[in-house]
């Protein structure tokens, strides 16, 4: 799996500016096309509405995208109406890091499903870089926190990829929580079908586990400043990492709850590692599946405060989506009107085309792709209804 760690100031500007300029008058609709499911809004609207799709397990499972583009397309066209959003708004869909693997196994083969997504929808979806999503990430949680964000980075791990994102540098990489768990199950469990059961660990085994990590993060110290610090804000650290190691250790019990520090996050490893999944479930309470994935994660931040010099990691608990950083982004939207253009410079340079001036292609502006009709609430078929997040529509 190749690192996309963002250490050019220039393109970190770039990535900034674009999310940052003025979105003008007219309104917009973002789709977020993330590993797990496609999430949609609007630039004048409140509501949201998701559909679940598993971009993953094709990709891993070789492939490719093929099953998967008539769902994309469909909810491309259904979202909005779910939603109850505009039709007439411009529209621009963002991929990222299950679209970038596909581009690192098919640059082709990825060109000619979004060509077909496109021809399907009338949306243009873009594979978008590993900074600019950072930025995205970074924009949202000072928009959510405010004065709360007491640090100089976030940290959000996703399924697909993590970011460490800050306002001047930030780090990601295809990391998240399921592609770390499938990577550990590859070197430790070989045997075993993904996603594998990795406990109990041996010590041998747990000492591989952290060479691997450290060594898949070797290029984070070079991307970020020395004297950052991280405020995780992923479901996944702030309650199941948090949560273990509370229970396991008394002295990080009796602390800042809203903390966590790195030397009780080891020791709480060491105390998992050698236990059951069982033992697992009744020493931290998690609940399963999720307690499959709850080592793993223990060991992906312990080793990102290793590779950070971190001592400890601020928690506050946020759902940041890339929704709005996409519906801010006048790079996106600029490239929806050049989408050819784009998708010929995709397939020969991979998501840093987005970096590329739209304004730079040869032909004019096509016209804007009829957008296809949006179908009514009444027409979707049934089990094809997205679903909501609690307290969006």
């Amino acid at each position: 799996m190749s690192a996309h760690a963002d250490t050019d100031t220039d393109t970190r500007a770039t990535a900034n500016a674009n999310i940052n300029a003025t979105t003008g008058t007219d309104c917009r609709i973002a789709f977020d096309v993330g590993s797990s499911g496609i999430r949609v809004g609007a630039s004048n609207s409140t509501h949201t509405a998701r559909r679940n799709i598993d971009y993953l397990s094709p990709l891993w499972a070789g492939r490719g995208l093929q099953e998967v583009i008539q769902p994309t397309s469909n909810a491309l066209r259904q979202l909005p109406v779910q939603a109850g959003l505009e039709a007439h708004c411009q529209r621009v869909a963002g991929g990222f890091s299950a679209w970038r693997l596909a581009w690192e196994q098919s640059p082709a083969h990825t060109v000619a499903a979004l060509e077909q997504i496109y021809a399907d929808s009338g949306v243009a979806l873009l594979v978008v870089p590993q900074a600019v999503e950072g930025s995205y990430g970074y924009s949202a949680a000072q928009q959510k926190l405010g004065p709360r964000l007491q640090t100089s980075h976030i940290l959000d791990v996703g399924g697909g990829s993590l970011q460490i994102a800050g306002a001047q540098h930030s780090y990601g990489k295809a990391l998240g929580q399921k592609f770390w768990h499938r990577l550990l199950c590859q070197h430790l469990r070989p045997e075993a079908t993904a996603p594998c059961t990795l406990q109990p660990l041996t010590a041998p085994e747990l000492a591989q586990a952290r060479q691997l990590l450290q060594t898949q993060l070797q290029d984070l110290p070079a991307a970020l400043p020395t004297s950052m610090s991280m405020t995780a804000i992923s479901r996944p650290i702030t309650q199941g990492v948090q949560q273990a190691v509370q229970r396991l250790q008394a002295d990080a019990a009796s602390g800042d709850s809203t903390v966590l520090e790195r030397r009780h996050l080891s020791a709480a490893i060491e105390q998992l590692a050698p236990a059951t999944l069982s033992a697992t479930v009744q020493q931290t309470g998690a609940a399963m599946p999720y307690a499959g994935y709850l080592l793993s994660d223990m060991l992906l931040t312990e080793g990102l405060l290793q590779a950070s010099a971190s001592q400890s990691l601020h928690l506050v608990e946020i759902k940041v989506a890339n929704v709005p950083g996409i519906l801010a982004d006048d790079q996106a939207f600029s490239w929806a009107t050049r989408y050819p253009c784009y998708l010929q410079r995709l397939q020969a340079q991979g998501p840093s085309a987005y970096f590329n001036d739209p304004h730079s292609c040869s032909a004019a502006p096509s016209p804007a792709k009829p957008l296809q009709p949006l179908l009514s609430p009444t027409a979707i078929p049934a089990g094809e209804n997205p679903v909501f997040w609690p307290g969006t529509h």
